[in-house]
This record gives C-alpha cells, structure tokens and sequence, in this order.
C-alpha cells in the first residue's frame, strides 16, 4: 500500500538580490595601490567619492560605513608600509578605504536547498492548534560556497504555512569569539586525522603551549616555528592541519535587532572556506529537560571534510565546534533528540552506503558504531541515508531515509525503530515515500529529493525537501497512516 503524500504549494526559491558584504582581498601589492590611491586625494574628493557609496549601499545593507571600517580595521597594518599611522586618518578616510575591501556576495543565487523544520523557541501570540516553525536551507552562491539561512513561518491546523515577513538587510554574525583550547582532547582529535603524525610529532608544536591555549596562542607558535625550522613538505602538512583543525572552533552572536531570516551562518573557519553543508537541526531535551538546538553539519574545504556542531538556545547565539572520534569523518550524522538509556545517539554513514548508529557519553566525541540498515529495495541500491535526525513517536523512533537507485535518482523513504533499543528495526517501507515528480526532477541537480529534518505537527509529518537541489518546498503526511504502514511492512 502507498502512503498518501499531500504536496505543498508553497515554494522556496533562489533570491539573488539577497546579499551580504564580504570582505575583499586580492594581495598585498593591489591593496596597497588602492590604500595609496585614496591616502593622496584631498579632503573633498574623498567626501565626494564616498558619499555615493554610502547612499547606494546603506539602502543594500544594515550600518554599511560600520562594515567598511570593519573592513579597513582588517587591512590597517599595511598603511605602516606607506609610513603613515592608522589613527592618523579621519573617519571619512578609513570607511572610504574600507569600501574598496568590500563586495557583495549573493548567498543564494544559485541554489536554496536541503532544508530542515523545527518547533520555534517563540510560540508567544499562536492561535489553536498553530504551530510557529524555523525552517533551515542550505543556500548555494557564487563559487557553489554553501551557507546557514532560516525562514520562520505558523503552520494552522491543517499545517498549511504562513510564512512571516522575510528580511532583506542579510548579515553575518556581529561577533565571532575563538575557542580556548584543551591540549589533551586537541591532540586526540589530531592523532585521529591523517597520519603526517607517523612522520612528524605534533609535540614540536604542541609541546610549546600551555594545557589549556588560544587559537592565537598557537597561530604565533606555528608562525615561530615557520621561521625557524627548516620545513619539509611534511612539516608544512602538519602545520596547515593543526591549523585547520585549530579554527573550527568559534562562537557567533547576532545582534538582537536582526530578523532570524537575515541571519547568515557563512564560513570563518579555513576548513570551511567552501562550504557549510546539509545543517540537519533538531530540537533537543536534555536530562533536566532542558531545550537546546543542535545542527549537525558538513564543513568543506574542496578537499576534506568535517563533520561539525551547531549548539543554539535562542538563534541568536551559536557555538561552533568539530565532531571528534574515529566515526566522525564522514557526511550526514544525524543526532538524537534526546538521551537513549543514558547515551547521546546518532545515526551516521561511514561507508558512503550503509546506516549506521553510534552511542556517546559526550555529545561531541563519538567513536563506535554499530550496522543499522543495508540497501535492501532497488530504489536504494546504490546507497541509503537519513534525511535528520529520528523522531520520537509512541511507537517507536521514526527516520525519514534517503535512497539511490538508477539514473542517481534520489527518493525518500521512511523506517521504524525500537524505542528502548534503536538498533532493532521495527518496520521499512518497501516503496519510496517520496519520488521526484514531473514539477521537481529539474534542477541543478536533476531527479533529486532530499530533506535535512522533519517534525510532527496536528498529527502529520511535516517533511521540507530540496528539489534537484534548486529550491524547497514541503508535504505533509498522515501520522498514523505511516505508522501502520511501517508496522505491516516489517
């Protein structure tokens, strides 16, 4: 029997005149050019020149003159080259300077994708049996470099979404703070990445730093020992992997008069620079039945990956750090919504194939895990995935499932799992719960469907889903008519 999906009509699609500023640096020599160039115009013509700028730009984005001295603060250091004194400069000087370090980047011109639904921390002013929602999209612009975007809507009682106004003043975060690092659990997370360590010890930078250290602390260390040691390609591997390992970790902080749907969670860190993946929220409850927001996520540098963590209480607030362990080294983990028998729980996929689930005592260091689900069905042959995290319903832990068959097709499936023992695997529909239809296999990405998260709502499943990795949209499907659907198929 085929499960009854109910298809939306509201679509998510690529905005390009969403955009935020960037900053720009094209080499030492072509800025000092531009600082040089604007340091020998006279009083007036640097107001004359600014000016247009500030009044095409401020309507485009919030407080622009605050990001070009943002901007101009980044690059201050090289006006000692041209034997001038940053404080030296007027304000006027410094914006103007900075604008020429400033572009814009359109974040989702190219594609708006791989969204995942949660319950809003803000329920204030909801009428019966509504629901307001925080949606998650992975937008894709210029370069295919991904970031973080949300959407914020109320679903009624027949779980039809009302979006809420989306902002156009898109920005980054206002504050980016470093970690502090412990030198014991940063060299255990090292020692689990690549083997340069066979050949070159961690300890020559290691052994420098004090137990606990900050990302500068060790940035100085390793510019020192740069200039000091005669470096082989070994040592140079190493030093960039410390590094990249180092600047994973970060907090953000948005300021509070920013709607959620401009905020941005773009790349910081190096082993981000192309790209934050297939951000899989869920809403979690802790054992004193606390709420956080958890998001696990892939970083990308164009040559490896990174499995990471977003911890969020209030989408203002995020801390950033990576995933340890000799399991968290490959896409799609996908986190518990809370504890199963006094452990964090996680679904991942190690081999690229298979479903796999994996028990923690710390939710950021996971190590073993146990076979969950093969291919079984043609549609999955190629591969099978979660499409988020599991799903807690009184008949057992509920996984929206992604499989790939002929043509790379890639269709939406559905298990059921035991609820004291997730291992154990209730009930697997034997048909695709969702396939590509005529309107959805076009894209950037053609005859896909892939979701990074649902929820329960007004007894439906409300499923978000990335057309061919273009744009998004959602269905919904009867709770219970899954459920015993799940249950005969087992």
């Amino acid at each position: 029997m085929q499960v009854t999906v109910n298809r939306k009509d509201i679509k998510f699609y690529p905005d390009a005149s969403r955009k935020i500023a960037r900053f720009l640096y094209t080499g030492d020599e072509r800025a000092l050019n531009a600082i040089r160039s604007v340091l020998n115009l006279s009083e007036t013509s640097v107001s004359q020149t600014l000016s247009p700028v500030l009044r095409d730009y401020s309507l485009r984005h919030r407080n622009i003159s605050k990001i070009f001295e943002k901007h101009f603060n980044r690059i201050a250091h090289l006006l000692k080259q041209l034997g001038t004194e940053p404080e030296s400069l007027n304000i006027s000087q410094k914006i103007l300077i900075g604008s020429y370090f400033t572009m814009e980047y359109s974040i989702e011109a190219a594609a708006f994708f791989n969204p995942s639904i949660v319950e809003h921390p803000d329920q204030s002013e909801i009428g019966k049996d509504g629901k307001r929602v925080i949606l998650s999209f992975r937008a894709t612009g210029e370069g295919h470099i991904s970031s973080i975007v949300f959407r914020t809507g109320v679903l009624d009682k027949n779980n039809n979404l009302s979006l809420e106004p989306v902002g156009k003043m898109l920005e980054e975060a206002e504050h980016i703070r470093r970690h502090v690092y412990d030198k014991t659990s940063f060299s255990a997370k090292l020692n689990e990445m690549k083997d340069i360590h066979a050949i070159i010890p961690s300890g020559l930078i290691l052994d420098k730093l004090n137990d606990k250290f900050t990302y500068g602390e060790l940035r100085d260390c390793i510019k020192q020992a740069r200039s000091s040691l005669h470096l082989t390609t070994e040592k140079e591997a190493l030093f960039n992997q410390i590094t990249w390992l180092a600047s994973s970790h970060y907090e953000l902080e948005f300021s509070l008069d920013t709607n959620i749907s401009e905020r941005v969670i773009f790349p910081v860190s190096v082993n981000e620079k192309n790209g934050i993946e297939d951000a899989r929220f869920v809403k979690f409850t802790n054992d004193n039945n606390e709420t956080s927001y958890y998001a696990t996520y892939t970083a990308y540098d164009g040559t490896a990956i990174l499995p990471k963590l977003l911890d969020t209480k209030d989408f203002y607030h995020f801390r950033v750090l990576p995933l340890h362990g000799e399991i968290a080294q490959n896409k799609g983990m996908a986190l518990f919504p809370r504890k199963v028998n006094g452990k964090y729980a996680m679904l991942c996929r190690l081999d690229g194939f298979n479903n796999y689930i994996a028990f923690s005592d710390n939710i950021s260091i996971w190590r073993k895990a146990t076979l969950l689900q093969k291919p079984k069905f043609p549609w999955e042959f190629v591969q099978i995935g979660n499409c988020g995290s599991p799903i807690e319903t009184p008949e057992g832990w509920l996984v929206i499932t992604h499989g790939v068959g002929p043509m790379r097709e890639y269709v939406l499936g559905a298990s059921l799992f035991d609820l004291q023992n997730p291992e154990k695997e209730i009930g697997r529909l034997k048909s695709p719960l969702l396939i590509p239809n005529a309107n959805e296999r076009e894209g950037y990405v053609p005859n896909v469907v892939y979701s990074c998260g649902s929820m329960i709502q007004n007894e439906d499943l409300i499923i978000p889903y990335a057309m061919s990795d273009y744009a998004s949209t959602y269905a919904t499907v009867n709770l219970r008519e899954l459920l015993n659907e799940l249950k005969r198929s087992k």
